[in-house]
């Protein structure tokens, strides 16, 4: 029964504690058009395009963004 207990807490703190805003996306590195200052990525999922400074995939979806 503890263990059944202990799996319902760990799921409702991973939904409490997980990152909506990029939930569906699917960050993969874009090596042929990185910068020397910053790292391409691109989604799988939506089809977005960010870059950043940090080398780490972006933390919000482009699917629902205006730019053209």
């Amino acid at each position: 029964m503890l263990i059944v207990v202990g799996l319902f807490v760990a799921f409702i703190l991973v939904v409490i504690f997980s990152n909506r805003t990029t939930r569906n996306c699917r960050w993969r590195a874009d090596r042929v058009n990185d910068t020397d200052d910053a790292s391409a990525w691109r989604c799988a999922a939506c089809g977005g395009r960010s870059f950043t400074k940090t080398g780490k995939p972006p933390l919000i979806c482009l699917l629902n963004s205006s730019d053209p």
